[in-house]
C-alpha cells in the first residue's frame, strides 16, 4: 500500500502539470470561440484542423524514444550512454526534419492547405517542442516531478499570457505606441496563436538548456539501434494513436462539402474540449505509472500491483465520468463561448467514455512493455487507426462528427479489450474483471440516463452521481480506510 500512496503522490503532482495545462487549454477555447476574437466558427475550425497536424508530427519526430529511453534507461548499467545517445539522436533528426520540410514548404503546404505563413511557424513549434522530449524524459526517470511540473506549467502561462496579450489587449494598445502598432495587423488572430504556442515552446527550452550542457556528445551506436527497434513499435502505435485523437478532424476536412466542413470542426473540435476531464485524469495517471511500470517488473508481487492500479484507475475513473456527464450543460457556458458551438454537445459523453477506455488501455499496455514485446503495441494500435479510419469515412458523410465520435468510441475499446485478450496469453495479470466491468456499466448507465433521458432535470443528475459514489464508498471501504491511515 506504500508503494501505491507514492504513486498517488506521483500522480498528484504530475495532475497538477497536466490539470494547470488542460484547464488553460479550456478556458483558451472559450477565449477563441468568443466572436469578439475569433468571429466565424469556420476560423476556429481552421484552427484546430492545424493543430491536428501539430500532433501528429510531434509523434514522428519524437519515433518512440522517450518510451525506448525509460526502458534502457532502467535496463543498461551505462546509464550515460543511453542519456548520451537518445539527446543526440534527437538533436539529429530534429534538425534533418526542419532542413527538409524547409525545402519542401510549398508542397506541404499545398498537400495540408495549411497557409505557408502559418506553415513557418508550425515548423518551428514541432522542432522546439521535439528539443523537450529526453529532457523531460529525464526529469522523470529521476523522480523530478516537481521540477518538470515547474516547467510545464511556466509553459502554459506563457502560452496563455500570450493570447490573451496579443488576441485581446494588442488590438486596444496599437494606436497608441509605435512599437504596439508594428505588432497588430488586422485578421491574424490564427497566426497570434500559433507565434504564442512558439514562444511559449521556445522559453521552456531555455528553461531545460542546461540539459544539454551536461551530457557528453558521444552516441553509442549499437545502442541507439537497440532503442530505435525498441521504440520503432512504439511510434507506430504512436500515429495509430494520433490518427484516433486527430484525424478525425482532418478527414472531416476532406469528405464535407468544403462550404460546411470547417465550421463541423469548429462545433466538433469545440465540444470535444469537454472530454478533457476525463483526459486530464488519463494522462495524470500514465506520466505517473510509466516508470512504475518498469521499476515493479522484477519485483515478487509486479503483477499484483499491475491489477490493483488498474483496478482503482477504474473506480477513479467511473466517479469522474458520471460528475463530468452530469455537469455538462453548466461546463458548456463556462468555457464555449459561442452558443454556435453547441450544436456538437451530444457526442460529449461519447468521447468522454472513448477517453476512459484509452485510458483503461494504456494501464493494460504494461504487460507489452515490460516483456519488450512492444511489436504488439504497433499491431494493436494500427487496428484502432484502420477502425478509426474505416469508420470515420463510412459514417462522416452520413452523420458528420457523430460519425467521427463514434469511431473513436470503437476504436479504443476495441484496443482495450485486444490488449486484454493477448495481455492474458503472455503476461496474464490476476484483473478483477467483474469488478472492473460492474464499475463500467454503472458509470455508462448512469450517465446515459443523466445526459440522453434526464438532461433537463438535475436532480436526477446528482442522484445519479450520488448512487456512483455511494456504491464505490460501500465497496471500496476498507481500502479507502487504508489509505487515509498511511496519508496521516
Amino acid at each position: 500500500m506504500a508503494k501505491f500512496l507514492q504513486l498517488f503522490k506521483q500522480t498528484f503532482i504530475y495532475g497538477i502539470a497536466t490539470v494547470i495545462p488542460r484547464v488553460i487549454s479550456v478556458i483558451l477555447v472559450r477565449v477563441h470561440t468568443d466572436k469578439s476574437v475569433i468571429n466565424e466558427v469556420s476560423d476556429f475550425g481552421t484552427l484546430s484542423l492545424i493543430f491536428s497536424y501539430i500532433i501528429l508530427f510531434n509523434v514522428i519526430l519524437s519515433y518512440g524514444l522517450e518510451t525506448s529511453f525509460f526502458r534502457f534507461y532502467n535496463s543498461e548499467k551505462n546509464k550515460k550512454d543511453v542519456l548520451n545517445t537518445a539527446a543526440i539522436s534527437i538533436i539529429i533528426t530534429s534538425f534533418l526534419f526542419i532542413s527538409i520540410f524547409s525545402i519542401f514548404k510549398l508542397n506541404i503546404s499545398e498537400f495540408t492547405g495549411i497557409g505557408v505563413d502559418y506553415l513557418r511557424i508550425v515548423i518551428w513549434i514541432l522542432v522546439v517542442d521535439a528539443l523537450t522530449v529526453i529532457p523531460f524524459a529525464y526529469l522523470r526517470v529521476k523522480g523530478k516531478a516537481f521540477k518538470y511540473s515547474i516547467i510545464k506549467i511556466i509553459n502554459v502561462l506563457t502560452y496563455f499570457s500570450l493570447n490573451l496579450f496579443l488576441l485581446i489587449f494588442l488590438q486596444d494598445l496599437s494606436g497608441k505606441n509605435q512599437f504596439f502598432d508594428n505588432l497588430y495587423f488586422e485578421d491574424f488572430q490564427v497566426a497570434y496563436i500559433f507565434i504564442a504556442n512558439l514562444a511559449a515552446s521556445l522559453v521552456s527550452l531555455l528553461l531545460l538548456i542546461p540539459f544539454y550542457f551536461n551530457i557528453n556528445y558521444k552516441a553509442n551506436f549499437a545502442l541507439l539501434k537497440k532503442m530505435l527497434f525498441y521504440g520503432f513499435p512504439i511510434l507506430i502505435s504512436g500515429l495509430a494513436f494520433a490518427i484516433n485523437e486527430t484525424f478525425d478532424k482532418i478527414l472531416l476536412d476532406f469528405l464535407l462539402p468544403a462550404s460546411v466542413a470547417k465550421t463541423e470542426i469548429g462545433m466538433y473540435a469545440a465540444c470535444y474540449k469537454l472530454a478533457i476531464f476525463m483526459t486530464l485524469f488519463s494522462t495524470a495517471y500514465k506520466l505517473a505509472i510509466e516508470p512504475f511500470f518498469f521499476s515493479e517488473a522484477d519485483k515478487k508481487n509486479s503483477k499484483k500491483n499491475y491489477a490493483l492500479v488498474l483496478e482503482t484507475f477504474v473506480i477513479i475513473g467511473s466517479s469522474i465520468l458520471v460528475l463530468v456527464v452530469v455537469s455538462l450543460d453548466i461546463l458548456k457556458q463556462i468555457f464555449i463561448g459561442d452558443p454556435e458551438y453547441w450544436k456538437a454537445m451530444y457526442i460529449v459523453p461519447i468521447i468522454l467514455f472513448a477517453n476512459f477506455c484509452l485510458g483503461i488501455y494504456q494501464n493494460l499496455s504494461v504487460w507489452y512493455k515490460v516483456t519488450d514485446m512492444t511489436r504488439f503495441a504497433a499491431y494493436i494500435s494500427v487496428i484502432g487507426a484502420t477502425l478509426t479510419l474505416l469508420i470515420n469515412i463510412i459514417l462522416i458523410p452520413k452523420y458528420s462528427f457523430l460519425g467521427s465520435a463514434i469511431a473513436t468510441f470503437i476504436a479504443y475499446f476495441t484496443m482495450a479489450f485486444l490488449s486484454y485478450i493477448i495481455g492474458k496469453k503472455y503476461y496474464p495479470i490476476p484483473y478483477n474483471t467483474h469488478k472492473i466491468l460492474f464499475y463500467l456499466i454503472l458509470s455508462v448507465s448512469l450517465s446515459s440516463i443523466s445526459f440522453y433521458l434526464y438532461r433537463d432535470n438535475l436532480l436526477i443528475g446528482i442522484l445519479c452521481v450520488l448512487i456512483m459514489n455511494l456504491v464505490i464508498l460501500l465497496n471500496e471501504k476498507k481500502r479507502i480506510i487504508n489509505l487515509l491511515k498511511l496519508m496521516r
